[in-house]
């Protein structure tokens, strides 16, 4: 079980990475959200941070 721990754990940051790289502090804003609110079992919380990463992948690049 170590090592799958430590292959999602290098998913989770590589993921992270991306999603910095692509759309910046507001991408990581709307993941930390989403994250926060699945593991709090917050739906209000998980859904604002889907709608912020939604309304950023679907937005037209500046």
């Amino acid at each position: 079980m170590p090592a799958l721990a430590l292959l999602s754990a290098v998913f989770v940051v590589g993921f992270e990475q991306v999603v910095q790289w692509k759309y910046g502090a507001t991408g990581i804003i709307g993941l930390t959200l989403l994250t926060v609110g699945i593991k709090a079992k917050s739906p209000a919380v998980s859904s604002a941070g889907a709608i912020l990463l939604t309304l950023l992948v679907i937005a037209p690049a500046a």
